[in-house]
């Protein structure tokens, strides 16, 4: 419990520091955000009107507790291009990146270890994984996106190449050749670790044993291998997750995705900064918290780690 403590205090510093760095980034950077705001030609009553409603004439320390206390009551701000809360134009964004992020980590996790335990129990397709794998490891998440929109959405036309669809199913077909985009090189490495964590259990002792007794051998894959390799397999699965929150933004600009990435994107070439701040400390809370999310479940998987901690 006190090793729980421990790491939930750490996650609650972490994410206090990115608060910090989210908000702190756009106003530390050279130049006046009002006038980035009002333009080169601005007169200086125009300059001061929006220092005031941007409170640019308080001090840092007040300007960012005041955001902080508004951000733990839900306000994220107003945004300074629509002049509506942030918070309304949120919404829909949120609800389309959760689906497309879910989405891939869903193809990566069942694809990923699929592929994995194939290449580790079958030795003649092997090399063939081995090497598609190590292709799409080496493949970025834009390029994947050209291929796939060349390939399957102009040539073929099996899918839509443009936005994410409105219901389940119409989501679930616009959003398949973003999230095999999103997803590709993750994939490849989740298979990869996969066979590595696969064919290390079977050279162990305890299943050469199990064979030798005569024990069938997808129960022995299935209770002696899986169950072992699960433990890096679910560490480095839950990492994945995490770190498809940053392949999102170009995804989401590629296939026109009307998502938290594409409208970070939308409102940093918009100069509103409240918009920028809001998405950026959303991207980057849920990072950490899945961060910190993954460290407890390695925990809690493995006793080893437990005693090491603690030690």
């Amino acid at each position: 419990m006190r090793l729980i403590t421990r790491r939930l205090v750490s996650l609650v510093l972490t994410l206090f520091v990115a608060s910090i760095a989210v908000y702190g980034a756009l106003f530390l950077a050279p130049g006046n955000p009002a006038t980035l705001l009002a333009g080169g030609r601005a007169t200086p009553a125009v300059l001061r009107e929006i220092e005031r409603q941007m409170h640019l004439n308080q001090p840092f320390i007040t300007r960012y507790w005041e955001w902080l206390v508004g951000v733990l009551h839900g306000n994220l701000g107003q945004s300074y291009v629509y002049r509506v809360p942030v918070t309304s134009l949120l919404a829909g964004r949120v609800e389309n990146t959760i689906f497309l992020v879910v989405y891939a980590s869903i193809v990566i996790i069942l694809g990923g270890v699929i592929l994995g335990v194939t290449a580790a129990t079958r030795r003649r397709v092997s090399p063939i994984i081995t090497v598609a794998t190590s292709i799409g490891l080496a493949t970025p998440s834009f390029v994947a996106a050209i291929i796939s929109i060349t390939v399957f959405g102009v040539d073929l036309k099996w899918f839509p190449v443009f936005g994410a669809g409105s219901g389940f199913t119409d989501q679930l077909w616009h959003l398949t050749l973003p999230a095999l985009a999103l997803a590709t090189s993750w994939l490849a490495y989740t298979a990869q670790l996969t066979k590595a964590a696969v064919r290390e259990e079977l050279s162990r002792e305890h299943v050469e044993t199990a064979r030798s007794r005569g024990i069938r051998a997808r129960h022995v894959l299935t209770r002696h291998v899986l169950r072992n390799a699960m433990i890096p397999i679910t560490t480095v699965s839950g990492l994945t997750v995490a770190g498809l929150i940053a392949g999102d933004v170009v995804v989401e600009q590629a296939f026109g995705v009307n998502g938290l990435g594409s409208f970070l994107v939308q409102a940093a070439l918009q100069k509103d900064f409240a918009s920028v701040q809001a998405v950026s400390l959303i991207l980057v809370a849920t990072f950490v918290v899945i961060n910190g999310a993954v460290d407890l479940w390695s925990l809690a998987l493995d006793p080893r780690l437990r005693a090491g901690a603690s030690a």
